[in-house]
């Protein structure tokens, strides 16, 4: 009987490592945050700019993205389907160019369906008919979110999850376009993954609006992106 706690933590631990795992097959290897058209211009170009890039596209999760995610993670919670839809309805709201668009919907289907495959949990089925009938978007955020929640994951644990994943994308990319090695991005990875705590604290109480995504030379690189005539990535 006093073991049980921590049994229930193992399996937790042991979820969000599946879930989060970089290689988790959703299509995440096929996208780059942006960084592929940050090191054609030359704004990321070695380590220093490289973790200065992680940074910021991290940031801008917390405070767009992330919102929408503990909403989706709660209404997920409570079984409310209605407010699932809202929260994933937010996250498409902010997202101004057509990639990134694309790479939210085309990983979170990805994810929903991957999820229910595994193992069903309560709204899952629900959401993704909500997304074959127009309903709702279908976005990564709500896709964790809904799963994460069904799991019994907190949402602090689904937080982590979701940036750990931005985080190791955009290191991923790193490799495959830069002179950098797995030590580095390891070593950036380790002191990203150190401000979620903090980043986690301050914006565990917003509302949907006050997801702020405003990162105006990301939009330019990603609609820089968009016209580019030799692309690894989808954006």
């Amino acid at each position: 009987m006093g073991d049980e706690p921590r049994v229930v933590d193992m399996l937790a631990v042991l979820r969000v490592l599946q879930f989060g795992d970089s290689m988790l097959p959703i299509g995440a290897f096929s996208f780059s945050n942006g960084l592929e058209s940050a090191v054609a211009t030359g704004l990321v170009r070695d380590e220093s700019t490289l973790r200065e890039f992680v940074y910021t596209v991290v940031e801008q999760a917390a405070t767009g993205d992330c919102i929408a995610l503990l909403h989706a993670h709660r209404a997920a919670a409570r079984h409310d389907l209605a407010a699932v839809v809202l929260a994933d309805q937010a996250v498409m709201r902010r997202k101004l160019n057509e990639e990134m668009r694309l790479m939210t919907v085309r990983m979170g289907r990805k994810f929903g369906e991957l999820g229910e495959f595994v193992h069903s949990v309560p709204l899952m089925n629900g959401w993704l008919e909500a997304i074959k009938t127009g309903a709702t978007p279908g976005t990564f955020v709500a896709g964790v979110a809904v799963l994460l929640a069904g799991l019994g994951i907190s949402e602090r644990e689904c937080f982590a999850v979701h940036q750990y994943g931005v985080a190791t994308m955009v290191l991923g990319a790193a490799l495959r376009l830069m002179k950098i090695n797995h030590l580095t991005t390891q070593a950036i990875l380790f002191a990203v993954n150190g401000e979620a705590p903090a980043a986690f604290a301050r914006i565990a109480g917003c509302t949907l609006d006050d997801m702020a995504t405003f990162a105006p030379v990301a939009d330019v690189l990603a609609a820089i992106h968009v016209k580019a005539h030799v692309r690894m990535f989808m954006n």
